[in-house]
């Protein structure tokens, strides 16, 4: 592996590791020497089988605790201590969700690859190496477990997961089946282009489709376990959350760079409706000669075109602080996964020919 590698930002990061495991806890003291006994097994089956092929994988393991007002961060130091697998205890102030616990992994990574986890033990560690070789050889960016034989109960999980799922695919255009499984694999080069807030580590799939193509992003069959310890921490009240982070995917993966037109839109379709009603009520004034000042269809017409002039106004103040932001930040509304060059382009100047004839691109810089 190279220790020094470009990724689809051109940004560099110096990293000597296949792959990170992150694994959020919170109250999971019980379950945590355990899980960390599985992922080391995983661990040593994959050297095994990269050793087979005269190949060498090296990863590392970052523990999360998310401010857990049990013993899990003594639990998970105890257990770090007995294994040889490197490995980091990241201890959140308090708690602030899966999610953001999800997020200080992700930012603590050093490997090529990122592989995420639940510390409940109901995913197994031992289908990361297949997960991992499956991504690789398939060219994924993302690679979602789908839990073919959930253990969960009907009511509070498998309903509500489903009806989630089905909906998440049918607003989003990404077809997975199981958005809800935490066990998934990431090239961090691809992960690290977007930002983890609220709650929404359900719709990772769909904003990394937002930064690579959806043919990029894979499903497979993993193993789930039913829950050994503790209780869980979900229940019938996330369906909800759920609905409302979808309205804000939504609007952020198709308007994020163009929120004019999802207010303008709007604003137009209120106002149509507004002269409509408006155009009754005149009518009925000068042509049959009713009285309209107490017709509601009056009041409401009215109010529909005001409404209307509000949206698009909010609209164009929209589109300025987007300009604002992507200018400020220096963010970009595109992504490049690579840049190939020929000879008369290295002639030129813009790619640069190793020894071995491997053609690298040449950033451009902007003059100071």
């Amino acid at each position: 592996m190279n220790t020094n590698d470009m990724d689809v930002t051109g940004e560099e990061h110096f990293t000597d590791l296949d792959l990170s495991v992150v694994v959020p806890l919170y109250n999971e003291e019980e379950s945590v020497g355990h899980l960390v006994a599985a992922i080391c097994e995983a661990h040593a089956n994959a050297r095994s089988a990269a050793a087979s092929r005269g190949e060498e994988t090296t990863w590392e393991l970052i523990l999360v605790d998310d401010g857990s007002t049990d013993s899990t961060v003594q639990a998970a130091n105890d257990a770090c201590a007995e294994i040889s697998l490197p490995t980091r205890v990241v201890t959140m102030n308090r708690n602030f969700g899966q999610t953001a616990a999800m997020q200080a992994g992700i930012d603590a990574a050093r490997g090529e690859l990122i592989a995420t986890l639940d510390g409940d033990l109901q995913n197994d560690p031992a289908d990361i190496p297949r997960m991992v070789d499956h991504l690789q050889e398939n060219d994924l960016d993302l690679l979602v477990g789908k839990r073919a034989k959930r253990k969960d109960g009907l009511i509070l999980r498998l309903i509500p997961s489903w009806i989630a799922n089905r909906l998440i695919a049918k607003v989003t255009g990404v077809k997975i089946r199981d958005y809800g499984c935490s066990l998934k694999i990431y090239r961090a080069s691809i992960i690290r282009q977007i930002s983890l807030l609220g709650e929404m580590h359900r719709f990772i799939p769909a904003w990394i489709a937002s930064v690579t193509h959806p043919h990029r992003i894979g499903e497979i069959d993993v193993n789930h376990s039913p829950r050994q310890f503790g209780q869980s921490k979900y229940g019938i009240s996330r369906t909800i959350r759920v609905i409302l982070d979808l309205v804000s995917v939504l609007f952020f993966l198709k308007y994020r760079a163009r929120p004019g037109h999802f207010f303008g839109t709007l604003g137009l379709a209120v106002g149509a409706v507004g002269v409509v009603m408006m155009g009754i009520v005149m009518f009925s004034k000068l042509v049959v000669g009713e009285d309209i000042g107490t017709r509601p269809m009056f009041l409401l017409g009215g109010l529909a075109m005001l409404s209307s002039l509000q949206l698009i106004c909010f609209g164009v103040m929209a589109e300025m602080l987007t300009r604002i932001y992507f200018d400020s930040s220096k963010k970009s509304t595109y992504s490049i996964r690579r840049t190939h060059g020929n000879a008369a382009s290295c002639d030129a100047g813009l790619f640069n020919a190793d020894s071995n004839g491997e053609i690298t691109h040449v950033p451009f810089r902007r003059a100071a």
